[in-house]
């Protein structure tokens, strides 16, 4: 069975990997064309790409998935299947071409959150359990036949970074998985149940990491660990932007530490109120600064309220 894989980040280069040490005939990748990156813009590779060179194979770099040459070039390495990890929205000339289909890995229990960002949605709202799936590409993102799911716990101090290296290797573990019963001719693809309660997970962008301070505790603690490490969570101190690294909830009303309140023995703690009790900062980032532990930072910054 002949595979062209399709992924970007690092995310799918577990995927990628995998396949190959379960002996399957990888016979060209497909990733991002190489784009400036990192404080000097220095034009990169995608993690994908680097991989795929390192095993001496072909890699594709369209820019427009629909460009001729590219489907031409494509239809040359005669795919049977085709497998897809991290990487852009596919058109129909693309995802129909193999004759044993095209599947994706989602990050996610199908037909929850569905979207760019299944990770730190599934974080941000406080979820306990979610997992990986894959399924058959069609026409609309993320809806087409479910193949196989595993789960995943979410435990209270997981961030995104966290979910998301247990994720990559599971997911790598389901793509292997899936693409045996594909070849073994054992697969059973079974339509996405919709209901009227599944959340989405859209794109992040500024906004969804600003901490509201009106928010219970609990809700911005998920806010922070969901964004964690990347994009980050922020809000304003003394005039200064500050991304959020770690925090902790107390659900104690403190006499005078309203609402977005900010309190500090400018020694050991620096806390603010919010909706049912008070945020203790324990880490973060304030702009033009490096990271820090709170009291490293008190210990180098005066400040008054």
């Amino acid at each position: 069975m002949r595979i062209v894989f399709f992924g970007t980040p690092d995310f799918a280069v577990a995927s990628l990997e995998a396949l190959i040490d379960a002996n399957f005939t990888v016979v060209a990748v497909v990733t991002a064309p190489d784009k400036p990156a990192g404080r000097g813009q220095q034009i990169q590779a995608s993690p994908v790409k680097i991989f795929a060179e390192s095993k001496n194979l072909p890699v594709l770099q369209p820019l427009k998935l629909k460009d001729p040459e590219f489907l031409e070039e494509l239809k040359s390495y005669r795919a049977d299947l085709q497998v897809i990890v991290a990487f852009r929205m596919l058109p129909e000339s693309v995802w129909n071409m193999p004759p044993l289909g095209t599947f994706n890995l989602h990050a996610s229990l199908l037909p929850n959150y569905r979207g760019a960002a299944p990770i730190h949605w599934a974080v941000i709202n406080g979820e306990t359990e979610t997992g990986v799936t894959t399924f058959f590409l069609q026409h609309e993102i993320d809806t087409g036949d479910l193949l196989f799911q595993e789960k995943e716990a979410i435990s209270p101090t997981d961030s995104t970074g966290d979910l998301y290296e247990r994720l990559m290797k599971k997911g790598a573990q389901l793509v292997v998985k899936t693409a045996k019963a594909i070849q073994d001719h054992t697969i059973q693809a079974q339509p996405q149940i919709m209901t009227g309660d599944m959340k989405p997970a859209p794109k992040l962008h500024r906004a969804t990491g600003e901490v509201h301070w009106s928010k219970t505790g609990q809700e911005i603690v998920n806010l922070v660990r969901g964004m964690h490490p990347f994009p980050g969570s922020h809000t304003q101190f003394q005039g200064k932007n500050c991304k959020l690294i770690q925090v902790e909830f107390h659900p104690e009303v403190i006499p005078d530490l309203g609402i977005g309140v900010w309190d500090s023995d400018q020694k050991t703690f620096l806390r603010v109120g919010c909706a049912d009790g008070y945020i203790q900062i324990l880490e973060w980032q304030m702009e033009g600064k490096k990271r820090m532990k709170i009291a490293d930072f008190l210990r180098g910054y005066s400040f008054t309220f």
